[in-house]
């Protein structure tokens, strides 16, 4: 991840998202279902993926993600041996030591998300085409937790030395929030999936006020600091 440089204005395309129920495994921690609380960058570029139906693209968003609550649910997981020990039959396998079992899997309920898109060309008319009439269902995180499309619209980004921000995520050099917790995060996963590239992110649990920032940018026109900061990150 590297922030874009903030330069002049940007036209950008801001689109929002609901997600009655996501959840965001931490795969920094193998075997046991620890949830992030915001998606990672990877997450929502493969949303993106899925709605232009590109195998790939190098996307440069800025994003903001919140939950309204959490809760825990009881999943029941069929793993398949490696050496074919134990076959599914029907999309299940036998129960016993390897085989059959329920784990508890933390969940956010009634997520938020708002992403800004630069508008390079004709970028943001193609994606809001995408966004209104996806090629595939758009999902933010396992496949059964669907997103809806809330609102698009066209803006102005313009650099800013001091903005709300609330609960963008930003680069770990963004701001210096006290309240802020350091996440490490997926950008980018290829597409065989056997390379991740990370980078440490700033996320705050609380939405934080106005406050300095560095390498970001706001919404325009507006002379008003309690505008939402935005960072555009770059995979």
């Amino acid at each position: 991840m590297t922030p874009a440089p903030p330069g002049g204005p940007v036209r950008a395309l801001r689109a929002t998202f609901h997600a009655p129920v996501a959840s965001f495994r931490d795969p920094l921690f193998p075997g046991v279902t620890r949830v992030l609380p915001v998606p990672p960058p990877s997450t929502v570029r493969g949303l993106l993926v899925a709605a232009t139906g590109a195998y790939a693209e190098p996307f440069v968003l800025g994003m903001a993600a919140w939950s309204e609550g959490h809760g825990t649910d009881t999943e029941t997981y069929h793993p398949i041996a490696a050496d074919g020990s134990n076959p599914s039959a029907g999309g299940r396998i036998r129960a016993g030591k390897g085989g059959t079992t329920a784990k508890d899997r933390p969940f956010l309920a009634d997520v938020h998300l708002t992403l800004w898109l630069p508008e390079p060309g004709a970028d943001g008319d193609r994606f809001a085409r995408a966004l209104r009439r996806p090629r595939h269902a758009l999902r933010l995180g396992r496949s059964q937790d669907l997103v809806h499309l809330t609102g698009l619209a066209h803006v102005v980004l313009e650099p800013a030395e001091r903005a709300v921000v609330g609960h963008a995520l930003a680069p770990a050099d963004g701001h210096d929030v006290p309240s802020a917790h350091e996440h490490r995060l997926a950008d980018t996963v290829s597409a065989d999936r056997l390379t991740t590239r990370w980078s440490p992110y700033l996320w705050c649990d609380e939405p934080a006020g106005a406050a300095p920032v560095r390498g970001a940018y706001r919404e325009a026109p507006t002379s008003n600091e309690d505008t939402q900061a935005v960072w555009l990150l770059t995979p």
